[in-house]
């Protein structure tokens, strides 16, 4: 057991109780539990009460948090839209991508309506957008999420999720889609795996790589 991994990962999630409205309310229901449990063993029926409405909300809290966590799965199609977690799906037709001088694939992409260059990194879980581009595409945290820790060229670092209305990119075009917003990753933007992992096939030719959606339609035009 690695007691320095485990105290970090406890730092890691102290430091990110702020940024947090579900872990701020997570902190509160465990403190009402304990309370709660406190008073009822002195008989208090007060006491009762808090225990079990901070275990019911704690209950809440883990369901959430799954359901969020199960949305990584592209296999797993989980759509809440009242929690504010809509339909992810992935449409349109066959887009070819040049390899770039550099060796990777680089696309430019609509989101929300603003451009913006993303890479293809068939190594990442999920899309990720820098701080920049969330600012000028109107994206903001998700309420109610959880901040999550992904690894960059600078470390790893804490990143929260929100919800990309449309993003196209070739004839492809993404609704409702999960994604980070990234620090420490400069201009960077990322297109991972919860897109990818949602089209027909993702193939390599010389020096192409070829998306192709599932049933190809033609993408209407915003």
């Amino acid at each position: 057991m690695d007691l320095h991994a485990i105290w970090q990962g406890i730092s890691n999630l102290i430091g990110e109780v702020p940024q947090s409205n579900l872990l701020i309310i997570t902190v509160a229901a465990v403190a009402g539990s304990m309370i709660g449990t406190a008073l009822a063993r002195r008989n208090v029926v007060f006491g009762r009460f808090l225990a079990t409405t901070s275990t019911l909300a704690l209950a809440g809290i883990l369901v959430l948090v799954v359901l969020q966590v199960a949305r990584f799965n592209p296999r797993v199609d989980v759509a809440v839209p009242e929690f504010g977690l809509p339909e992810q799906t992935v449409a349109g037709d066959e887009t070819r991508v040049k390899m770039a001088a550099d060796g990777h694939y680089w696309i430019k992409a609509s989101i929300n309506g603003t451009t913006a260059p993303f890479l293809v990194d068939t190594g990442a879980t999920l899309t990720a957008v820098s701080v920049a581009t969330a600012d000028r595409a109107g994206l903001k945290p998700r309420a109610g999420g959880v901040p999550v820790r992904i690894s960059t060229a600078n470390g790893t670092v804490s990143a929260d999720l929100t919800t990309i209305d449309t993003l196209k990119f070739g004839n492809v075009k993404a609704s409702g889609l999960d994604a980070v917003i990234a620090p420490n990753i400069g201009p960077t933007n990322v297109i991972g795996m919860n897109l990818l992992s949602r089209l027909a096939s993702v193939r390599i030719e010389g020096e192409t790589l070829i998306l192709v959606p599932h049933h190809p339609q033609p993408v209407a035009s915003q």
